[in-house]
């Protein structure tokens, strides 16, 4: 599978994989409740539900980089890389898959409803949960391949763990980049209009 989709490499600018930001016209309810303001106490409990769910996800990615990093400078041998990071991995391919899910199929479909100035920018972010699972999926067989490898003792095991440290790496910038557009599209309507949105679990 190529690392750039045909979407991106034909000049998509908003696809995952090439966008630095978000236009104008998808960040409007920011000039409602910019970010200063979202460590506010008054914030929407929901919102900062939410928050919290991403913070978690960008620090679940940081040490399964920094498991991998420690092996690759050579702080720890294969079993301890295994030991270690196999069942980080497994955690986040589960809580990642299941929070795009409810996003997806629960809240995107309310968000679109509630203010349909954002309909949009929902239906870029629920593109990006296919991409991201693109990911989900190569770090899934990535870890698959390792762990069999390393089980079976097969000499191939080390070329199986440095191309799992580097699907970790390689999916960083997309999946940071789709939780801090999805907070700039989203957590002003909560903050705003959590009333209309209902429910308190995304994940």
């Amino acid at each position: 599978m190529p690392d750039v989709p045909l979407a991106a490499a034909s000049g998509d600018r908003l696809h995952l994989h090439t966008r630095t930001g978000l236009p104008d016209d998808m960040r409007v309810l920011l000039a409602d409740y910019p970010k200063e303001r979202w460590g506010e106490p008054t914030l929407a409990e929901m919102a900062r539900f939410w928050l919290g769910v991403h913070d978690n996800f960008r620090r679940h990615h940081a040490h399964m980089v920094a498991i991998a990093d420690h092996w690759r400078a050579g702080h720890s041998d294969l079993r301890g890389l295994h030991g270690r990071l196999i069942p980080t991995v497994q955690d986040f391919l589960q809580h990642l898959d299941m929070h795009h899910r409810i996003e997806s199929s629960q809240y995107f479909p309310t968000f679109r409803r509630v203010d349909p100035r954002i309909a949009h920018g929902v239906d870029l972010l629920d593109r990006d949960h296919d991409v991201v699972h693109e990911d989900l999926d190569r770090l899934f067989k990535a870890a698959v391949a390792f762990h069999q490898d390393l089980q079976g003792g097969a000499p191939t095991a080390t070329d199986r763990a440095s191309a799992l440290a580097d699907v970790i790496e390689m999916m960083g910038p997309r999946v940071l980049r789709h939780l801090h557009d999805e907070e700039e599209i989203v957590i002003p309507l909560i903050a705003t209009r959590a009333h209309e949105i209902g429910g308190d679990e995304i994940g």
